[in-house]
């Protein structure tokens, strides 16, 4: 069973063999964590992302899907690229939620990661409830099955630290 930690910090300064990026669907960097990893990765990052858009995602990343890049110049091998839904009142989302944190775990295991840091998906600009998103993520990392011996969620601010340190129970 993958042993589940939680830390607030920087995602970008965590030393582990994936971090997820909360990405947007063109893979080519935006604001908060995406920006903060490809400003901190480098241009390695943004090449191999173009590279991705020109052979498979032309169109843009699927919501929930997810897909890996060297790290670049971040102290990880690897970032796994994953698009998290925007939340909305009227539809209910969360099963693409769900499938970010398990895209992100069936890739981290193709690659061979045992460690891997993840952010809160879409509970930032993309407004996804925070304690819901916490609780999602939580459950689905725990229920889904992977060789990935660690997961640790690198929360920005203490608000998001506390909101997954009470789902996490």
């Amino acid at each position: 069973m993958v042993r589940v930690t939680l830390v607030q910090g920087d995602i970008t300064e965590v030393s582990v063999d994936a971090v997820v990026n909360a990405a947007n669907s063109s893979l080519l960097g935006g604001g908060g964590v995406d920006g903060a990893i490809h400003r901190r990765g480098g241009p390695e990052i943004l090449a191999a992302c173009r590279a991705l858009r020109a052979s498979h995602y032309g169109k843009g990343l699927p919501t929930g899907r997810a897909v890996a890049t060297p790290a670049g110049r971040l102290p990880a091998r690897w970032v796994i690229h994953t698009v998290g839904p925007v939340w909305s009142r009227e539809e209910d989302r969360s099963d693409l939620l769900a499938s970010c944190y398990r895209e992100s775990l069936r890739v981290a295991d193709e690659l061979g990661a045992r460690t891997v840091a993840f952010p809160a998906i879409s509970t930032g600009i993309y407004g996804w409830p925070l304690a819901d998103g916490a609780r999602i993520a939580i459950e689905t990392v725990r229920d889904t099955p992977t060789g990935v011996e660690e997961v640790r969620f690198v929360l920005f601010d203490e608000r998001a630290h506390a909101a997954f340190e009470a789902a996490l129970g």
